[in-house]
């Protein structure tokens, strides 16, 4: 997926995100970064949330290697992100573990903009307002790359998932239902 000289690379990146539009936060955050991604888009109606696994669908990607971002609150007040893929449920008890917190609850969708800067839909786990502790689904070091929102609804980026939590300073864990 990212072969040829780290040049090479660069220039396929800029390139494909020039075609496909401008560039988000995000991807200028990754490429701040030095961290290779692929800019995919799908179709939607503007500002129009699409499920998961329709995503996963139209970029053509199985929907194991499309994560989605989830916002929460743990009992001590602090935020924490999730990712996971689409089409599993978050479970808030193995999530909570995860983090150290007692108990932790889904943040409430009026409040998703103004604490991360993006819209359900459009989150993403890097380039939030602030950054917040970010855990992975165990299953995203599986794979050469897994795709999250790139900030924006129609737009998701590939990235490879070790270098993806190094920029958010995550970690993975066992997060899902079963």
């Amino acid at each position: 997926m990212f072969g040829g000289s780290a040049a090479g690379k660069d220039n396929q990146m800029k390139k494909k995100a020039k075609e496909q539009g401008e560039k988000t936060n995000v991807m200028r955050i990754l490429e701040q970064q030095g961290i290779p991604y692929t800019a995919m888009t799908y179709p939607h109606k503007e500002g129009v949330a699409v499920d998961g696994v329709t995503v996963a669908q139209s970029l053509g990607q199985d929907p194991e290697t499309v994560f989605k971002t989830l916002v929460t609150r743990g009992a001590s007040g602090t935020y924490y992100v999730f990712d996971l893929p689409v089409a599993e449920e978050l479970d808030l008890k193995k999530a909570a573990r995860a983090v150290g917190e007692k108990s932790i609850a889904m943040l409430p969708l009026a409040q998703l903009l103004p604490l991360t800067g993006y819209v359900r839909g459009g989150c993403s786990p890097v380039g939030m307002k602030k950054p917040f502790f970010t855990t992975f689904h165990e299953t995203a070091i599986l794979y050469d790359a897994i795709a999250v929102s790139a900030g924006k609804i129609g737009v998701q980026v590939l990235v490879e998932p070790n270098a993806l939590c190094q920029v958010v300073g995550g970690q993975f864990a066992d997060i899902v239902k079963e």
